[in-house]
């Protein structure tokens, strides 16, 4: 069983990606931190009771994430969850 209640997709290169799983390239890129730790982020405020768009905008204040990136994240996990 893994430790992170939704664990970040293995990404193979090369391979065309659909969906919320097409920004994550981009959003490790740019924010300089591993997929996984977005994830934990997010699975937690949801966790907590945030509604999806309180998840958003945590991830918007708090870590500088651009909307569209932020939401990509929060709709993979509640996906997941």
């Amino acid at each position: 069983m893994s430790e992170h209640r939704v664990p970040a997709p293995h990404l193979e290169p090369g391979r065309k990606l659909a969906g919320p799983v097409s920004y994550f390239p981009s959003i490790e890129r740019t924010y300089g931190r591993p997929m996984q730790e977005w994830l934990d982020l997010a699975a937690a405020r949801l966790d907590a009771g945030d509604t999806h768009m309180q998840a958003v905008a945590h991830l918007k204040d708090e870590h500088g994430m651009g909307h569209g990136h932020a939401n990509a994240v929060v709709h993979y996990v509640k996906q997941r969850l």
